[in-house]
């Protein structure tokens, strides 16, 4: 049911100008950093490079989002366990890379198993080596526990409230299980100390151009993928299960198998942003499945526009961009900020800054093809005794 549904329309013009502008940064952000030199005033430098394919990656975590809460009503508030879980995934394979070049000179096993006194490594690192299977993990370890969490949950027809808080409570255990240093994932203090990616260096200025590249890449699919389903009837299908999900239930369909498949494909797509995440901040630890992180990714799609594909991109950015500023002129002020912007945001822009703006469009397009209808219905009175003459 769901292929036959899904990627049959076109994107639109405005799909394909973002989808332009992200592929266009991923271009032009290292064009400017490596071909002019520090002394020009267009040089972007290194650190700023890093820091926009960060944001970038929250961008596309955000779009992960959107796609089951603006689009199918589903409110995770555990998103960020699967960004980890795909972090996690790369960082097993970062760390694999590093071989007698650790502290402690061993070739197989990481630093902290040495230090741990670990004498083997543990079969679920092993493959990690190799770069197609990090790839396959990152997919498939996010897309197989949303699957597996949401199999039971909506067959149990758990929603609203409740669900979000079953999401909450699972990034919350599984934040409690990588902190143990028995779990062999580097405990409180997780995977570090990375020294390359695919054979280049992970600190050269070329190796976190391309990363920021590969970031603008993975969004820009990102937006593609999200557009195309819901864009397609599989897509209003997903609307109607969010609106009235009883109905949808009593014309034939099963809305718990179109959650879960939005539900995965949502994982699939927060495991690649944190996969992405990991190379350029240089660290993989338990903190990031702490549920307050999550709660923060529900703040970026509100403020930006749930529901708008771009909303959700432009609120990660401009979060993340007015964090990074706050914290370094006002880092007391920080939480507060947030808290303030989020709450003006629901009393004032229930639908964010871009459904906002999107409503404001479209009520200006009625107006003006509401004054077009006007003004040619009076031609049409003047016109008529002249043609009855």
């Amino acid at each position: 049911m769901i292929s036959r549904y899904l990627f049959e329309n076109g994107l639109s013009p405005r799909i394909l100008a973002l989808v332009a502008v992200i592929l266009a940064a991923a271009i032009i952000l290292p064009a400017l950093n490596l071909a002019l030199p520090e002394s020009h005033p267009l040089h972007v430098p290194t650190y700023m490079i890093s820091l926009i394919g960060k944001y970038l990656t929250y961008a596309l975590l955000a779009l992960s989002l959107d796609l089951v809460w603006g689009f199918c009503g589903i409110l995770s508030l555990g998103h960020g366990a699967f960004f980890a879980l795909g972090g996690y995934a790369m960082g097993m394979y970062l760390m694999r890379q590093i071989g007698p070049r650790g502290v402690y000179g061993n070739p197989l096993l990481p630093d902290f198993m040495v230090f741990l006194n670990w004498k083997e490594l543990p079969w679920y690192w092993s493959g990690f080596d190799q770069f197609w299977f990090a790839a396959l993990m990152i997919v498939a370890v996010p897309g197989a526990l949303a699957f597996v969490f949401g199999w039971f949950a909506f067959r149990s027809r758990v929603t609203g409230v409740y669900l979000s808080i079953i999401t909450q409570a699972m990034t919350f255990a599984l934040m409690l299980a990588f902190f143990r240093n028995d779990m062999g994932f580097g405990g409180n203090n997780g995977l570090t100390d990375f020294k390359d990616i695919l054979g280049f260096d992970i600190q050269a200025d070329t190796t976190r151009a391309g990363l920021l590249a590969a970031s603008a890449v993975a969004l820009a699919l990102g937006v593609i993928v999200t557009a195309r389903i819901t864009g397609s009837s599989f897509g209003k299908l997903l609307i109607a299960v969010r609106d009235a999900e009883s109905r949808t239930r009593f014309l034939g369909y099963r809305p718990e198998m179109v959650k879960l498949f939005a539900f995965t494909t949502s994982a699939v797509m927060a495991g690649v942003a944190g996969a992405l995440y990991v190379p350029q901040v240089g660290i993989i630890n338990p903190g990031e499945f702490a549920p307050a992180n999550s709660i923060e990714v529900v703040v970026w799609t509100a403020i930006g526009g749930r529901g708008t594909i771009i909303g959700p991109i432009v609120g990660a950015l401009l979060v993340n961009a007015g964090k990074s500023w706050f914290t370094g002129a006002l880092p007391e002020l920080w939480l507060f900020a947030l808290g303030g912007l989020f709450v003006l945001v629901t009393l004032f822009l229930p639908k964010g800054i871009v459904g906002t703006l999107q409503e404001i469009a479209a009520s200006a397009s009625e107006r003006r093809k509401a004054r077009k209808a006007d003004a040619e219905a009076v031609d049409g009175e003047q016109a008529s005794p002249v043609g009855a003459e």
